[in-house]
C-alpha cells in the first residue's frame, strides 16, 4: 500500500526550502514586486535552482539533475505555496523539464537542470492535460504565429514551441517577441509571444511530450494549491487568535469556529488528494485518474480558503499592503491553470466509465 506520509527526506527539503523562503521571500518584498515591470524574483531563483539544486530534481543525475521524484517536487510547491513565491519553478523545473524528457534533448535539459537557464512551454496555462492547444507555423525552416496566456514567458531564456507540423522546438527566446498580458496573478504573470520567422531546433514530437508536461504541471499545481490553502488557514486562525472584539478573542465566536472546522476539513483532505498525485506521478500507477481527482477538489479549497482569509481578517484583509490578496489571486488564477475543476471531473468520469446519460 502506498504510503502517503512524509518522509524524513521530504521533511528535511521543506525544512530548507521554508527557511530560504522566509529570508528571502517576505510578503512586503512580493508585493513591492508586482508593482514593478519585473515581478520574477532571479535573486530567489538562483538560491533556489543554483544553491540547492531544486530545479533539476526530476531530471536523472546521468543527465545533470538530482535524480528525485515529484513527491519531492511536490514539497516544494507546497512552500513556494504559501510564499506566492514569483518564481518560475512549476513552468520550468516541472512543465517543461517534464516535455524534454520526452523529446531527450539532453543538453537543454542539463541546462535547465543547473538552473542556468529557465525554460517555458510555450502552451496557454489554461489548456488542460490532453486538450487541444494551439501550434505555430513552419515555413522555410523559421517558424511564424502568435501564442497567448503563456504563462512565465518574460522570464524564458528558451521556449518549446509545438508547430503544425507535429514537431516540438526550442527557439531562444531573444529569438521572439514577448508582450505583458494583464493577469490576475501578478505573480504569475502571462505573456503573447509573437514569432515572426524565428530560427528554432526541432527537439522531438509534440503531442507526447505536451500531454506529459501538461500532466504533471496539473498533478504538481495541487501541491502549490496546497499550500495557498495551508497559508490562508493558518493565518487566519493565528489572527482571529489576537484580534478581539466585546474583550474576547473573535476566534472564540462559534460561528467562527465552525467555519474554520470546515475550512480544515477541506484542506486535509486537498493534502491526501494532492500527496496522491505527487505519488502516482512518481510512480506511473493511475497517474491520470490521480492527477485529474486531485484538480476536481484542489482549486475550490484553495479559492474558499484564500476568500475566507480575506473576509475573516476584516478591514486589514482588503488593504493592498496585507498579503492575503496575493493569495486570493494565486488561487483564483489557479483554479483555471491545466485545466478546470469543471474538465477535470469530466475526465474523471471518462476515465472510470462514468458516464453522463
Amino acid at each position: 500500500m502506498t504510503d502517503l506520509l512524509y518522509s524524513e527526506e521530504e521533511d528535511a527539503l521543506r525544512a530548507a526550502v521554508r527557511d530560504l523562503l522566509t529570508d528571502h521571500c517576505d510578503a512586503a518584498g512580493v508585493i513591492a514586486r508586482t508593482e514593478t515591470g519585473a515581478p520574477h524574483d532571479r535573486s530567489l531563483w538562483k538560491a533556489l535552482a543554483d544553491g540547492m539544486g531544486l530545479a533539476g530534481l526530476l531530471v536523472p543525475e546521468a543527465q545533470g539533475g538530482q535524480g528525485a521524484s515529484h513527491r519531492e517536487a511536490a514539497v516544494v510547491l507546497e512552500e513556494l505555496g504559501r510564499a506566492v513565491a514569483p518564481v518560475p519553478y512549476l513552468t520550468s523545473a516541472v512543465v517543461a523539464t517534464e516535455a524534454l524528457l520526452v523529446c531527450g534533448a539532453d543538453d537543454l535539459l542539463a541546462e535547465l537542470a543547473s538552473g542556468r537557464r529557465i525554460g517555458v512551454l510555450a502552451v496557454a496555462l489554461s489548456v488542460a492535460p490532453g486538450g487541444a492547444h494551439k501550434a505555430v507555423r513552419l515555413e522555410g525552416g523559421t517558424l511564424h504565429g502568435k501564442l497567448t496566456g503563456i504563462a512565465d514567458a518574460a522570464a524564458a531564456d528558451v521556449l518549446l514551441v509545438p508547430a503544425e507540423d507535429g514537431g516540438l522546438y526550442a527557439v531562444d527566446a531573444d529569438a521572439v517577441t514577448v508582450a505583458p498580458q494583464v493577469s490576475l496573478d501578478l505573480t504569475r504573470p502571462l505573456a503573447t509571444v509573437t514569432l515572426d520567422g524565428a530560427s528554432a531546433r526541432r527537439i522531438g514530437e509534440a503531442e507526447p511530450a505536451v500531454r506529459r508536461a501538461l500532466r504533471a504541471g496539473a498533478g504538481l499545481l495541487a501541491s502549490e494549491q496546497l499550500g495557498l490553502a495551508e497559508w490562508s488557514l493558518t493565518e487566519t486562525v493565528r489572527y482571529l487568535k489576537e484580534r478581539k472584539q466585546f474583550n474576547r478573542p473573535v476566534g472564540g465566536f462559534q460561528a467562527l469556529k465552525h467555519r474554520l472546522a470546515q475550512l480544515w476539513l477541506e484542506v486535509v483532505n486537498l493534502r491526501a488528494a494532492a500527496r496522491h498525485a505527487a505519488d502516482a506521478l512518481a510512480t506511473g500507477e493511475d497517474a491520470d485518474v490521480a492527477v485529474a481527482v486531485a484538480q476536481a477538489y484542489a482549486a475550490s479549497v484553495a479559492v474558499h480558503a484564500a476568500e475566507e482569509a480575506v473576509q475573516l481578517h476584516g478591514g486589514i484583509g482588503m488593504t493592498w499592503e496585507h498579503p492575503a490578496h496575493l493569495y486570493l489571486k494565486r488561487s483564483k488564477a489557479d483554479s483555471i491553470a491545466y485545466g478546470t475543476a469543471g474538465a477535470h471531473r469530466e475526465a474523471v468520469a471518462e476515465l472510470v466509465g462514468l458516464q453522463a446519460p
